[in-house]
């Protein structure tokens, strides 16, 4: 369906309080200047309710009082974003924009279709040139339903981060000083900046791809860690998680529908996004802000038959448990790590390597942000601006998992005509 977004209204929203002057500096760490110019985006749909629902003026208040509130916390996300080294802490504030959808939150529900959710944001994902680290944008349905449509800016923030200002924002706005979890900026304490003029962080960042939502229910899933709980290279191995599972099967296909196309000799990277705040020694609380993740990255040996992706998995897992203390030591010096992000750089520029990507917000509190309505109906988010990118979420229920494929159109093509794959996958949206 073509969602049709009309824009109401647009101001500025400020901390309540202002920023301390010896705050006002904001180091951004060798990770943050790493990671690419785009936005993490997420929309919260809530369905109205006769009984606990106030007007929409009333719900924008509210929204907009506690925003006010949860910024003077997360006071950097109120500031601008400067050359990649720091962010001004200037209280200049963030864009809230109101906007009316002209159908019925149903219709969205019913039909999801993730291509149309970036008119829920209230700017591009991928203006590269854009110094907001955070915009919102309530978005207004027919019915009286809403959805709350936000994205922070990927130089500052991981998806961890993110939902960790959405999930105090909501407790914020609810009054539940149990959940305010105040962030902890030590990012750039732990990965100093570095001098990175030389370093595209951009690569990769692409509109030639299409985005479409896969779901795969909770007795689809465990049937592919069955299959290959069994398979060579995992024997005496633990059960191959959830995630595990889908990355495998996806990656599969994946290979299974490009092998015979562009050069003949291909090599496939298969990239695992790794939440480092447990693996330090201690590990760092979650509410740790910034981007804290790795990929790790696995040139996975192939042969033919599905037999061969036990191993696969396997690989990938041994890459996984490499990212430890010992590892973190070696990345807080920096040189080495960058030298190996540019070589991976010019072998995927020169078309010698293919890369795939992998995401998990899985288990991550995605369903908490009650501004004091209730919990979100559905927690989704418009498709990343990468291509070759798999992003996984939660279904409500927690059996199930959403999965976001970003691909290019003529690999999505046959994926969506792809037997082996729609035998475990139910199509939504497109």
């Amino acid at each position: 369906m073509n969602i049709e977004v009309e824009l109401i209204s647009e101001e500025i929203i400020k901390p309540s309080s202002s920023t301390p002057d010896d705050l006002r500096h904001y180091q951004l760490s060798f990770l943050d200047q790493l990671s690419p110019p785009v936005y993490n985006p997420l929309v919260l749909f809530y369905e109205f309710n006769d009984e606990t629902m106030p007007s929409v003026t009333e719900i924008s208040n509210h929204l907009k009082k506690s925003l006010a509130e949860v910024l003077t916390l997360f006071y950097p996300l109120a500031g601008r974003i400067a050359d990649n080294k720091f962010v001004d802490c200037n209280d200049e504030g963030i864009p809230y924009v109101e906007a009316h959808v002209k159908c019925e939150l149903s219709e969205v529900l019913n039909n999801p279709v993730p291509g149309e959710f970036s008119k829920f944001m209230p700017f591009e994902l991928d203006n590269i040139a854009n110094k907001l680290p955070l915009g919102v944008q309530l978005n207004i349905f027919e019915c009286g339903g809403f959805a709350v449509g936000h994205c922070i800016s990927h130089k500052l923030a991981d998806g961890l981060s993110h939902f960790m200002f959405s999930k105090t924002w909501a407790a914020t706005a609810l009054g539940d000083q149990a959940k305010i979890e105040p962030p902890e900026f030590i990012s750039a304490k732990l990965f100093p900046p570095r001098d990175f003029t030389a370093y595209d962080a951009g690569l990769g960042i692409t509109r030639n791809k299409v985005a479409k939502r896969f779901v795969f229910s909770a007795s689809m899933i465990e049937a592919l860690r069955a299959k290959y709980q069994n398979s060579e290279g995992l024997e005496n191995q633990k059960r191959p998680s959830r995630v595990d599972a889908l990355s495998a099967f996806i990656w599969s296909r994946y290979v299974a529908n490009t092998k015979d196309t562009g050069p003949a000799e291909k090599l496939y990277m298969v990239l695992h996004s790794v939440n480092l705040r447990p693996r330090f020694d201690p590990s760092l609380p979650h509410h740790s802000f910034g981007n804290l993740y790795r990929a790790a990255m696995t040139a996975p040996f192939l042969s033919s038959g599905e037999e061969c992706y036990g191993l696969v998995m396997r690989q990938v897992r041994e890459e996984i448990d490499k990212i430890d203390n010992h590892y973190m030591k070696g990345l807080q010096q920096g040189a080495e790590h960058l030298s190996e992000l540019n070589e991976s750089v010019d072998s995927v520029i020169s078309g010698e390597l293919i890369t795939f990507s992998f995401s998990s917000f899985c288990r991550f509190p995605l369903y908490d942000n009650d501004f004091g309505w209730g919990k979100p109906t559905w927690v989704s988010s418009p498709p990343l601006t990468f291509k070759n990118l798999v992003v996984f979420m939660d279904t409500k229920e927690a059996d199930g998992i959403e999965s976001y494929i970003s691909l290019e159109e003529e690999v999505m093509v046959k994926f969506e005509t792809d037997i082996e794959f729609l035998a475990y996958a139910s199509p939504s949206g497109c």
